[in-house]
Protein backbone atom coordinates (compact mmCIF):
# COMPACT_ATOMS: atom_id res chain seq x y z
CA UNK A 1 0.00 0.00 0.00
CA UNK A 2 1.36 3.40 -0.95
CA UNK A 3 1.89 5.99 1.76
CA UNK A 4 -0.72 8.79 1.88
CA UNK A 5 0.17 11.88 -0.10
CA UNK A 6 2.11 14.28 2.07
CA UNK A 7 3.53 11.60 4.37
CA UNK A 8 7.03 12.75 5.38
CA UNK A 9 9.93 10.65 4.12
CA UNK A 10 11.06 9.72 7.60
CA UNK A 11 7.79 7.83 8.09
CA UNK A 12 8.37 5.62 5.05
CA UNK A 13 12.09 5.49 4.22
CA UNK A 14 13.24 3.27 7.08
CA UNK A 15 12.10 -0.31 7.42
CA UNK A 16 9.23 -2.13 5.78
CA UNK A 17 5.57 -1.61 6.55
CA UNK A 18 4.65 -4.11 9.25
CA UNK A 19 8.31 -4.87 9.97
CA UNK A 20 9.94 -4.81 13.37
CA UNK A 21 11.70 -1.46 12.99
CA UNK A 22 8.57 0.56 12.21
CA UNK A 23 6.65 -1.31 14.90
CA UNK A 24 9.30 -0.43 17.49
CA UNK A 25 9.35 3.17 16.32
CA UNK A 26 5.57 3.46 16.53
CA UNK A 27 5.51 1.92 20.01
CA UNK A 28 7.60 4.80 21.39
CA UNK A 29 6.38 7.52 19.05
CA UNK A 30 6.64 10.36 21.58
CA UNK A 31 10.10 9.38 22.83
CA UNK A 32 11.24 8.96 19.23
CA UNK A 33 9.91 12.36 18.20
CA UNK A 34 11.48 13.96 21.27
CA UNK A 35 14.80 12.47 20.16
CA UNK A 36 14.67 13.15 16.43
CA UNK A 37 13.24 16.66 16.76
CA UNK A 38 14.87 17.71 20.01
CA UNK A 39 15.49 21.41 20.58
CA UNK A 40 19.17 20.74 19.79
CA UNK A 41 18.17 19.48 16.33
CA UNK A 42 15.71 22.29 15.72
CA UNK A 43 18.41 24.82 16.55
CA UNK A 44 20.85 23.14 14.21
CA UNK A 45 18.17 23.56 11.58
CA UNK A 46 17.61 27.27 12.13
CA UNK A 47 21.29 27.94 12.86
CA UNK A 48 20.66 29.30 16.38
CA UNK A 49 22.40 26.54 18.35
CA UNK A 50 25.06 28.11 20.62
CA UNK A 51 28.58 27.27 19.56
CA UNK A 52 29.47 25.89 22.99
CA UNK A 53 26.54 23.48 22.80
CA UNK A 54 27.81 22.09 19.50
CA UNK A 55 31.39 21.89 20.74
CA UNK A 56 30.37 19.87 23.78
CA UNK A 57 28.35 17.59 21.56
CA UNK A 58 31.29 17.09 19.17
CA UNK A 59 33.65 16.05 21.95
CA UNK A 60 31.22 13.61 23.51
CA UNK A 61 30.29 12.26 20.09
CA UNK A 62 33.94 11.35 19.53
CA UNK A 63 34.01 9.51 22.85
CA UNK A 64 30.74 7.83 21.91
CA UNK A 65 32.24 6.57 18.64
CA UNK A 66 34.90 4.61 20.52
CA UNK A 67 32.25 2.63 22.35
CA UNK A 68 30.13 2.33 19.22
CA UNK A 69 33.07 0.49 17.65
CA UNK A 70 33.28 -1.76 20.70
CA UNK A 71 29.58 -2.54 20.40
CA UNK A 72 30.10 -3.46 16.74
CA UNK A 73 32.95 -5.73 17.83
CA UNK A 74 30.52 -7.43 20.20
CA UNK A 75 28.15 -7.77 17.24
CA UNK A 76 30.85 -9.76 15.41
CA UNK A 77 30.88 -12.21 18.32
CA UNK A 78 27.08 -12.34 18.47
CA UNK A 79 26.59 -12.46 14.69
CA UNK A 80 24.38 -15.16 13.25
CA UNK A 81 26.41 -15.87 10.10
CA UNK A 82 29.80 -15.48 8.45
CA UNK A 83 28.41 -12.74 6.22
CA UNK A 84 27.11 -10.87 9.23
CA UNK A 85 30.55 -11.17 10.83
CA UNK A 86 32.13 -9.72 7.69
CA UNK A 87 29.62 -6.87 7.59
CA UNK A 88 30.21 -5.98 11.24
CA UNK A 89 33.98 -6.17 10.82
CA UNK A 90 33.73 -3.72 7.93
CA UNK A 91 31.57 -1.48 10.10
CA UNK A 92 34.25 -1.44 12.80
CA UNK A 93 36.86 -0.36 10.27
CA UNK A 94 34.58 2.41 9.03
CA UNK A 95 33.90 3.70 12.54
CA UNK A 96 37.58 3.69 13.47
CA UNK A 97 38.35 5.65 10.29
CA UNK A 98 35.56 8.03 11.24
CA UNK A 99 37.22 8.76 14.59
CA UNK A 100 40.22 10.24 12.75
CA UNK A 101 37.95 12.31 10.50
CA UNK A 102 35.99 13.42 13.54
CA UNK A 103 39.11 14.76 15.22
CA UNK A 104 39.92 16.78 12.10
CA UNK A 105 36.35 18.07 11.99
CA UNK A 106 36.66 19.12 15.63
CA UNK A 107 39.75 21.16 14.77
CA UNK A 108 37.61 23.21 12.43
CA UNK A 109 35.45 24.13 15.42
CA UNK A 110 38.41 25.23 17.52
CA UNK A 111 38.79 21.95 19.38
CA UNK A 112 42.33 20.62 19.40
CA UNK A 113 43.03 16.91 19.47
CA UNK A 114 44.52 17.36 22.95
CA UNK A 115 41.30 19.03 24.12
CA UNK A 116 39.10 16.24 22.75
CA UNK A 117 41.26 13.39 24.03
CA UNK A 118 41.72 15.08 27.38
CA UNK A 119 38.00 15.44 28.07
CA UNK A 120 36.30 12.87 30.28
CA UNK A 121 33.17 11.07 29.20
CA UNK A 122 30.06 12.77 30.47
CA UNK A 123 27.49 10.92 32.54
CA UNK A 124 25.20 10.97 29.49
CA UNK A 125 27.84 9.34 27.29
CA UNK A 126 28.64 6.70 29.90
CA UNK A 127 25.00 5.83 30.53
CA UNK A 128 24.16 5.52 26.82
CA UNK A 129 27.19 3.57 25.65
CA UNK A 130 27.23 1.16 28.57
CA UNK A 131 23.51 0.55 28.19
CA UNK A 132 23.99 -0.52 24.58
CA UNK A 133 26.89 -2.82 25.44
CA UNK A 134 24.99 -4.26 28.42
CA UNK A 135 22.05 -5.17 26.20
CA UNK A 136 24.44 -6.92 23.84
CA UNK A 137 26.19 -8.82 26.61
CA UNK A 138 22.91 -9.88 28.20
CA UNK A 139 21.12 -10.85 25.00
CA UNK A 140 21.67 -11.98 21.45
CA UNK A 141 22.38 -10.15 18.20
CA UNK A 142 18.81 -8.83 17.96
CA UNK A 143 18.94 -7.34 21.47
CA UNK A 144 22.21 -5.62 20.62
CA UNK A 145 21.13 -4.28 17.25
CA UNK A 146 17.83 -2.97 18.60
CA UNK A 147 19.88 -0.98 21.12
CA UNK A 148 22.19 0.29 18.37
CA UNK A 149 19.71 1.14 15.63
CA UNK A 150 18.17 4.29 17.15
CA UNK A 151 21.53 5.99 16.69
CA UNK A 152 22.04 4.89 13.08
CA UNK A 153 18.52 5.56 11.86
CA UNK A 154 17.75 8.45 14.17
CA UNK A 155 20.48 10.66 12.76
CA UNK A 156 19.23 9.99 9.24
CA UNK A 157 15.73 10.97 10.32
CA UNK A 158 17.02 14.13 11.99
CA UNK A 159 18.63 15.14 8.71
CA UNK A 160 15.41 14.54 6.76
CA UNK A 161 13.45 16.57 9.30
CA UNK A 162 15.94 19.42 9.04
CA UNK A 163 15.84 19.39 5.24
CA UNK A 164 12.04 19.61 5.35
CA UNK A 165 11.92 22.24 8.09
CA UNK A 166 10.27 25.52 6.97
CA UNK A 167 12.35 27.32 9.61
CA UNK A 168 15.66 25.96 8.32
CA UNK A 169 18.37 28.51 7.72
CA UNK A 170 19.59 27.67 4.23
CA UNK A 171 22.14 30.42 3.62
CA UNK A 172 24.93 30.87 6.11
CA UNK A 173 23.91 28.10 8.48
CA UNK A 174 27.04 27.33 10.54
CA UNK A 175 25.91 23.72 10.89
CA UNK A 176 25.40 23.02 7.20
CA UNK A 177 28.35 20.61 7.04
CA UNK A 178 26.74 18.48 9.77
CA UNK A 179 23.40 18.55 7.96
CA UNK A 180 25.11 17.56 4.71
CA UNK A 181 26.86 14.60 6.36
CA UNK A 182 23.70 12.95 7.60
CA UNK A 183 21.47 14.06 4.76
CA UNK A 184 23.82 12.61 2.14
CA UNK A 185 22.60 9.59 0.21
CA UNK A 186 25.51 7.50 1.50
CA UNK A 187 24.43 7.90 5.10
CA UNK A 188 20.73 7.60 4.27
CA UNK A 189 21.45 4.29 2.51
CA UNK A 190 23.32 3.02 5.56
CA UNK A 191 20.37 3.94 7.79
CA UNK A 192 17.84 2.25 5.50
CA UNK A 193 19.94 -0.91 5.55
CA UNK A 194 20.14 -0.82 9.35
CA UNK A 195 16.36 -0.61 9.65
CA UNK A 196 15.82 -3.46 7.19
CA UNK A 197 18.31 -5.58 9.12
CA UNK A 198 16.18 -5.11 12.24
CA UNK A 199 13.20 -6.29 10.21
CA UNK A 200 15.11 -9.39 9.06
CA UNK A 201 16.41 -10.21 12.53
CA UNK A 202 12.91 -9.77 13.87
CA UNK A 203 11.78 -12.60 11.61
CA UNK A 204 14.77 -14.89 12.18
CA UNK A 205 15.12 -14.31 15.91
CA UNK A 206 11.53 -14.29 17.13
CA UNK A 207 11.02 -10.56 17.39
CA UNK A 208 7.25 -10.79 17.74
CA UNK A 209 7.44 -13.09 20.75
CA UNK A 210 10.05 -10.84 22.38
CA UNK A 211 8.49 -7.54 21.44
CA UNK A 212 7.90 -6.20 24.95
CA UNK A 213 11.58 -6.46 25.89
CA UNK A 214 12.79 -5.22 22.52
CA UNK A 215 10.43 -2.26 22.70
CA UNK A 216 11.74 -1.36 26.16
CA UNK A 217 15.30 -1.44 24.82
CA UNK A 218 14.46 0.68 21.77
CA UNK A 219 12.55 3.22 23.86
CA UNK A 220 15.33 3.55 26.41
CA UNK A 221 17.89 4.08 23.66
CA UNK A 222 15.71 6.87 22.24
CA UNK A 223 15.50 8.50 25.67
CA UNK A 224 19.26 8.23 26.13
CA UNK A 225 19.71 9.91 22.75
CA UNK A 226 17.53 12.78 23.98
CA UNK A 227 19.83 13.22 26.98
CA UNK A 228 22.85 13.13 24.69
CA UNK A 229 21.48 16.14 22.80
CA UNK A 230 20.43 17.87 26.00
CA UNK A 231 23.93 17.79 27.48
CA UNK A 232 25.02 20.09 24.67
CA UNK A 233 22.31 22.62 25.44
CA UNK A 234 23.12 22.39 29.15
CA UNK A 235 26.71 23.43 28.38
CA UNK A 236 25.68 26.62 26.56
Amino acid sequence: MAAPVGTPRWETDFGAEGGLFRTLRAACAQDWADYTWHEFCRRISDGSLPLEAFRRYLIQDYLFLIHFARAKALAVFKAESIQAMVDKTNAISAILAETSMHLKYCEGWGLSQAKVLGTAESAETVSYTRYVIDRGLAGDILDLEVALVPCSVGYAEVALRVLADPARKVDGNPYQSWIDTYGAEGYQKLARAAALRIDALGVSHGGEARFAMLSATFSEAARLEQRFWQQGLDAA
